[in-house]
């Protein structure tokens, strides 16, 4: 529906995760029979969890932990990791600072030059451990520091910016990096983001990309949106990029996954992104809460230290369970951000859902009123969905 916002200038109806149900089928099956393996780069995974690469989410050993429980974790190769070689006393001090001095003490830790041995060192920390080495990189990043996640045998990379596209333009002494030509050189495969729109999809799976990640500003620690204005609601940008990874796998027969990234606390957030058409979800805060995590119980955007235009802020999301009980249960807490994996399965059975593919065409209705409807209790006692 085209709605008029004045002379000249008409918008569409875009939807939140929070403003949609699902709907139940003629069928349910029971939850330990729904499959909810999925594939990424040639890799199978049994969760379809992505923790982000945020420095106060994961760090070499959450990314250990993290692929030994059947999910994977990407490490931020342009953060405190790859800048310092202990990173206690940084995260340390970040955890410690107030909010009043919070954006500046960034800026000074995250001036600190990221060091190519780093690099090859924290790659290397993971697969000695057995974990899949999953490692991010800013297009800018990426042109100093491919060839080194390369000679590190990194098993995925990432490229993740707020905007990424293939039609860049940039001053005649800027160097632009060409995503296709890396991702043809590049010897494992690479995941492009974040876009949030069907033809940007298309074209960054036509240069290669081995997944996408949607997502501009969702994300809890996330003020993009605020600070420059730009965005799409959730669950229509994940609806609008899978409809391009269908019309894109008719069109060559290739099939890359959507990955919903960013705006998803809850088992019901994920269930809703993959209703609307991805394969896996990319979280940040939920993992933050575990006590593995690198953070402390704090939480940050990766545009947070930026020294020009800080875009993310920290948040205190607390420390809640172990990363065991947060992905896979038993749960502690009775709010959807325990036992993801079980809510998900759970979802999938009372839908009728046998895989990520069924869940993926299950009915979705407009429901800005499903969280507080019939809640009024849970609100005035801050319980459960009142929190």
């Amino acid at each position: 529906m085209t709605i008029t916002i004045g002379r000249g200038k008409t918008a569409r109806r875009a939807y939140g995760i929070d403003e949609i149900a699902l709907v139940p089928g003629v069928r349910t099956l029971d939850p330990v029979l729904a499959n909810t393996h999925w594939h990424i780069g040639g890799i199978e995974r049994q969760i379809p969890i992505i923790a982000s690469a945020m420095d106060g989410v994961v760090d070499t050993k959450m990314a250990v932990l993290l692929s030994e429980l059947g999910a994977l974790g990407v490490l931020n190769l342009e953060g405190i990791q790859t800048r310092y070689e202990d990173p206690n006393p940084v995260l340390d001090r970040i955890a410690s600072v107030g909010k009043s001095e919070f954006v500046g003490l960034m800026q000074e830790l995250y001036a600190e030059p990221i060091k190519p041995e780093l690099i090859h060192k924290r790659i290397t920390e993971i697969k000695a451990q057995g974990g899949i080495a999953a490692v991010s990189l800013t297009p800018v990043g990426a042109a100093k520091f491919a060839s080194v996640v390369a000679e590190a045998q990194a098993d995925l990379l990432f490229i993740q910016a707020t905007v990424v596209s293939t039609a860049h333009l940039s001053p005649e002494s800027v160097p632009v990096l060409d995503l296709a030509k890396l991702c043809q050189e590049m010897p494992m495969p690479v995941i492009l983001g974040n876009c949030v729109t069907y033809e940007v999809t298309l074209e960054l799976m036509r240069a290669g990309a081995a997944a996408i990640l949607v997502g501009i500003g969702p994300g809890a620690a996330c003020t993009s949106r605020g600070v420059l204005g730009v965005g799409v609601p959730q669950a229509t940008a994940v609806a609008d990029c899978a409809a391009a990874r269908d019309d894109y796998q008719a069109e060559t027969g290739r099939y890359v996954p959507v990955i919903a990234d960013g705006g998803i606390i809850t088992g019901g957030d994920i269930c809703k992104c993959i209703a609307c058409g991805a394969d896996a979800v990319m979280i940040g805060s939920p993992i933050a809460r575990a006590a593995e995590a690198p953070g402390r119980g704090f939480h940050w955007g990766m545009a947070t230290p930026s020294p020009v235009l800080p875009r993310g802020t920290r948040i205190n999301v607390g420390t809640t369970g172990t990363i065991r009980e947060i992905l896979t249960g038993p749960a502690k807490l009775d709010d959807g951000t325990h036992n993801l994996l079980g809510a998900l399965k759970t979802s999938m059975g009372t839908l009728g859902a046998k895989d990520i593919k069924e869940m993926q065409q299950v009915e979705v209705v407009i429901a800005p009123s499903l969280l507080t409807e019939g809640k009024v209790y849970q609100k005035a006692q801050q319980l459960g969905m009142g929190k």
